[in-house]
């Protein structure tokens, strides 16, 4: 039966099968930018978009950390006649009380920065990446479907098959969010308490507690919490 989630050490699998293929020799070899993009995902737990626009000047190899610059539309929904926010499924205006045929819809952009520790062994790959590499501007010069597609591979090379959705049952091939989600799990695992969750939220970026809480659920912790309890008492 598929897993619901990755583990480290699947993580570790896909670092190992992290591949390209030599264009001398046609052999496939490690590929340090490869094993890279999935560390950097990984290991603060960052979205894809993010990760893809991580600058040299990002990181601070000093304090050991990266600063995250995010960017996300979203859609407002108006009254047409107050301007009072909407639901989509509103037919009928809260503020002025009006029924609405017609709504507004304004698209807003919210920015957001974060900075966040990285681990050692990551800091010292990015150094090794940049210094043999030249690298200057942004770290990962790919586009968001090749990064899909490093991680799929690396996924496939590994012998990771598909993961199931246990909200859905759908099953799908890794993605770069299961490597974020594989983060959060095992960081819930780690330490389930309302103040680790809080630390969680700041790392992961999250605008609502809420949806940090969901991986208490997904990784088990939240109703072996609850059970517990049950049993001591």
């Amino acid at each position: 039966m598929p897993k619901t989630y990755l583990e480290p050490a699947d993580i570790e699998a896909m670092e190992r099968h992290a591949l390209t293929r030599d264009r001398r020799t046609g052999e496939m070899v490690p590929c340090l930018r490869d094993r890279l993009l999935i560390r950097v995902i990984f290991w603060p737990g960052i979205r894809v978009s993010e990760a893809l626009a991580i600058r040299v000047e990002d990181v601070d190899f000093d304090e050991g950390t990266v600063t995250i610059k995010h960017l996300k539309a979203r859609t407002r929904i108006l009254c047409p006649h107050c301007e009072t926010r909407l639901t989509r499924t509103a037919r009928f205006c809260p503020g002025c009380g009006r029924q609405v045929d017609n709504p507004v819809r304004k698209e807003q952009e919210a920015r957001r920065m974060r900075t966040i520790p990285l681990d050692g062994d990551t800091l010292e790959m990015l150094k090794d990446f940049i210094h043999r590499d030249g690298t200057d501007g942004l770290i990962f010069k790919v586009s968001r479907n090749q990064a899909w597609k490093i991680i799929r591979d690396s996924a496939e090379r590994a012998g990771l098959g598909k993961l199931i959705n246990p909200d859905t049952g759908r099953v799908h091939w890794v993605s770069p969010h299961q490597l974020r989600n594989a983060f959060a799990i095992m960081a819930v695992k780690t330490d389930g308490s309302t103040d680790a969750i809080r630390m969680l939220q700041q790392q992961l970026g999250h605008a609502n507690i809420g949806t940090t809480m969901k991986y208490r659920k997904l990784s088990g912790e939240e109703q072996k919490g609850w059970y517990d309890k049950l049993v001591k008492r």
